[in-house]
């Protein structure tokens, strides 16, 4: 069981994350919702495709776009999309 956390707190935890260039992706239904804000932010991956983000907020503190998810992903990266994956801080550890 893998999960993610960030500032003590469980954030997201799955038995079934997909491992892609080292970063665990954590299916949309196993991310703790309430830590999840929307974000503005989008970038660009030339084989995955547009990225979206969130903002983690635990407590009070919001840790700005620390994870991020593909909702369109390319034809190559299908098996990722609405697959959640973090960085900026946030562990992931089984």
């Amino acid at each position: 069981m893998m999960k993610a956390i960030w500032k003590d707190t469980v954030i997201a935890e799955s038995s079934d994350t997909r491992i892609v260039e080292n970063n665990h992706y954590f299916p949309m239904e196993d991310i703790k919702k309430e830590y999840f804000k929307p974000s503005e932010s989008h970038t660009r991956c030339p084989w995955k495709g547009k990225a979206s983000y969130f903002h983690v907020e635990v407590d009070g503190e919001i840790n700005k776009d620390a994870a991020w998810y593909y909702p369109e992903a390319s034809h190559a990266a299908k098996p990722i999309e609405n697959y959640v994956a973090f960085w900026n801080g946030v562990k992931v550890t089984e």
